[in-house]
């Protein structure tokens, strides 16, 4: 059966609950009872007969400043217990509320209250006491198994600053002015150098690497991550802040604004009906010998036509027996497959109607996408215009048609009016002109923004943090078999006791899978964050961290996530609603049964699986766009059936980039594939913007072209390391710092000698200078 049409919003996160309820692990369910025990413990000791909810606000500042300098204690227990009951009010008093909505109300009034008292500030004073912590680190390396209690105040402190941040920085109707006026407050010191001269996302960044360094493998990896994520998308700004912030730097750099806004276009667009398998294919083949009727092996070009411009929105009406299915195959949306027509012949049912009908009819006729073209593609158009119909090139000039005919003067009116300028090569440009013009360009003005001040913290260590967040998602990977050498993601899942009944184990293995699940879609999302706003900040930042990501094999790895039955991870239930926050701590526990786990939740797809492999496709292809080298590394590790075993899932946004996948590396595959598949090539055609030079799908002449991959990763490479140099490395010995050259100033500098030189100076004047003969007449040769 074919899957369903998937109703999937893609954003920056999933809604607010399930991304708290992802902090957790079920095996840390019984933490939730011990935090409240500790908070009611010491609130009833000095507030007598009282709820928090009936204090005051001046009361329960005085209540929280208590636990605050109750923080400074030196007995690690007594500070663990004050930090649980800051965690529990961070979660909402939950004991004190009725429904769901009261946790998450209470939990948000607390939390900036939290962060009003300066509660952040000191929890950072302990995580760091606590990653410096020597003992800790080596009784955890020396465990044969490590457990959730080795990671206890990690968790906590983890726990509390996630809820901070998560909350602060998600916008709610109705909020105060002194809550905006503190999210941005809190914003700007999280993105900004305050902690050790660093920004916040570093400390989290060393905390990543030294857990993969096999130095502090007790680390509570998947908290880690997502505090880190939310940290970065806090201070630098998600999918929809990037679009705007690239409007406006089209504004200044004087640049025409962009032809759509992508995630508007990407939300209207529908997926199409996935290419036929191999099996389907050799049994409609079967059908086809039977006799079921004769196919003609040719089909008019102009019935293609009227065909492929017909409305998509209205019901397809069954298409002459004489058409041949194959050729006329476009893969337009809601249709049953052509190659199916044999099996069955009735028209197929309408779609099921995705959106109100009002917003399907704004959607485009045509193509979704405005066409495309470089500055680059126009000039080569041109050389080759010219030197076809002239027999000579003018270089770089793209004004002067003199000689060219008609047809070609046309050709370049329609190339100019859809040419693009990006931001990166204005960059690019810019960066050219300083190199070449140090002197008369002057120093370069860097604002320092909050990517700015990321991307500097970064630079000295980024290849450790890019190696690092690989290697995690290598292991929490689904595909991944685990090795003995391979580094244990599950320390902060996996508890003191394990299992010993079959519901205890199947309550561990979807509690491991979910684990796993969110590490991959926490890396996923920062991994592509970073991109995007390195990208838009300086485009050698991107690249620089791109290629890092090819040079610790990324392609394959990601290549690898996706060989394996993506329906079934895009379908994968691992979860127990039950045993989700805020849920569970506010009903009553209902009895878990093997049967109740195994059917799982009722959601059509997993929100976080499908969220990832769209971040991981978006990934790929960042990094390998415009590149041939990387294009080559695609076909070299056979990606097409894998890819093409992605379109299976029926979600726009996804198939819209696995198809950008295919385009780019569509000329490679040989006449063959693209004949075999004719399906994937028209939803290319109708789904991925067109370049209008671009002859993705006919490959002429592509093994002529003599392209060196290696020469064009060094060359880029070498680009880098400039504008880092040039950028970043302030005590460079540049060729352009004065030199003084003036002899009596140059002898006349003090020079501070070691002490024991002025006793042994004439020992060293007598071995040095006079007992070595000079040939006089040689130096005047010379």
């Amino acid at each position: 059966m074919e899957s369903p049409n998937l109703e999937f919003e893609y954003g920056d996160t999933d809604n607010f609950t399930a991304e708290l309820s992802e902090l957790y692990s079920y095996t840390e369910e019984p933490e939730f009872s011990l935090n409240r025990d500790y908070f009611e413990e010491d609130f009833k000791n000095h507030v007598k007969g009282r709820r928090w909810m009936e204090l005051s606000m001046e009361e329960q500042r005085a209540y929280v400043m208590r636990l605050l300098d109750a923080l400074e204690v030196t007995d690690r227990d007594k500070r663990l217990k004050v930090a649980r009951a800051i965690l529990y009010l961070a979660q909402g008093v939950f004991d004190e509320c009725d429904t769901e909505t009261d946790v998450l109300y209470w939990s948000r009034h607390n939390v900036f209250l939290l962060y009003d008292m300066g509660i952040f500030t000191a929890l950072l004073e302990l995580l760091s006491m606590e990653i410096d912590n020597n003992q800790a680190c080596s009784s955890a390396v020396r465990k044969p198994a490590i457990s959730l209690a080795d990671s206890t105040e990690l968790r906590v402190l983890l726990s509390i600053m996630y809820l901070m941040v998560e909350t602060i920085r998600v916008e709610m109707e109705g909020d105060s002015p002194e809550r905006k006026a503190a999210r941005e407050a809190f914003k700007a010191e999280l993105g900004s150098p305050l902690y050790n001269g660093e920004p916040f996302a570093l400390l989290l960044f060393t905390m990543v690497t030294k857990f993969c360094s096999m130095n502090a493998p007790h680390f509570p990896m998947k908290k880690v991550l997502l505090l880190l994520w939310k940290t970065i998308l806090f201070t630098l700004g998600g999918f929809e802040e990037l679009q705007e912030m690239k409007v406006r730097m089209r504004e200044q750099l004087n640049l025409p604004p962009l032809p759509e806004d992508s995630i508007k276009v990407v939300r209207n667009m529908r997926a199409a009906s996935p290419p036929a398998s191999a099996m389907e294919l050799i049994e409609q083949q079967q059908q086809q010998k039977r006799g079921r009727r004769s196919r003609r092996p040719l089909v008019k070009q102009d019935s293609l036509d009227t065909y492929n411009e017909r409305d998509p929105f209205k019901n397809d009406d069954v298409r002459d027996e004489e058409d041949d299915p194959e050729d006329m195959d476009s893969g337009i949306e809601g249709e049953v497959d052509p190659l199916d027509r044999d099996v069955i012949i009735q028209p197929p049912p309408p779609p099921p109607p995705l959106r109100p009908p009002t917003e399907r009819l704004s959607f485009p006729k045509g193509l979704p996408w405005a066409p495309k073209v470089r500055e680059k593609d126009i000039e080569h158009f041109l050389e080759t215009s010219r030197n076809k119909f002239i027999g000579f090139t003018l270089g770089n000039d793209t004004d002067t048609l003199v000689g060219l005919p008609r047809p070609i003067h046309e050709s370049v009116k329609t190339l100019k009016q859809h040419k693009y300028v990006s931001i990166a090569e204005v960059q690019i440009k810019r960066e050219e002109e300083l190199q070449q013009c140090p002197m008369t360009m002057g120093e370069e003005e860097v604002e320092e923004i909050p990517a700015e001040i990321l991307y500097l913290g970064m630079l000295p260590s980024l290849s450790q943090y890019v190696i690092a967040l690989l290697k995690l998602l290598l292991a929490a990977a689904p595909t991944s078999k685990a090795k003995t050498d391979s580094i244990n993601i599950l320390a902060d899942v996996l508890p003191e006791e394990m299992p010993i009944t079959v519901l205890q184990s199947m309550k561990l293995g979807i509690d491991v899978n979910r684990h796993k699940e969110i590490i991959v879609k926490a890396i996923a999302a920062l991994l592509l964050l970073l991109l995007k706003h390195f990208k838009l900040n300086h485009i050698y930042q991107f690249e620089y961290v791109a290629q890092h990501l090819v040079f610790a094999n990324c392609i394959p790895l990601i290549l690898k996530f996706f060989n394996q039955n993506i329906m079934s991870y895009i379908s994968a239930r691992n979860s127990i609603c039950a045993l989700d926050f805020p849920h569970c701590v506010v009903h009553e526990m209902p009895e878990l049964t093997a049967e109740s786990l195994e059917a799982g939740d009722s959601n059509q797809f997993c929100w976080r699986n499908l969220f990832s492999c769209i971040n991981l496709l978006r990934i790929l292809n960042k990094i390998t766009k415009w590149k041939h080298s990387r294009t080559m590394m695609l076909v070299v590790f056979k990606s097409a059936p894998i890819l093409k075993r992605a379109l299976k899932v029926k979600q726009a946004m996804m198939q819209l980039y696995v198809l950008k996948l295919l385009k780019i590396q569509t000329k490679y595959l040989g006449r063959q594939w693209r004949k075999s598949n004719m399906k994937t090539m028209s939803a290319i055609y109708q789904k991925v913007r067109h370049r209008l030079n671009d002859d993705w799908a006919y490959g002429n002449d592509i093994d002529a072209r003599p392209w060196d991959f290696q020469a064009e990763e060094c060359a880029l490479r070498e680009s880098i390391e400039k504008f880092n140099t040039h950028r970043y490395d302030k005590n460079q010995n540049s060729d352009f710092t004065p030199v003084d050259n003036c002899l009596q100033s140059v002898l006349g500098q003090r020079v501070d000698l070691p002490e024991d030189f002025h006793y042994s100076y004439e020992m060293w004047l007598e071995r040095e200078v006079f007992s070595q003969p000079i040939q006089w007449e040689g130096l005047l040769q010379a």
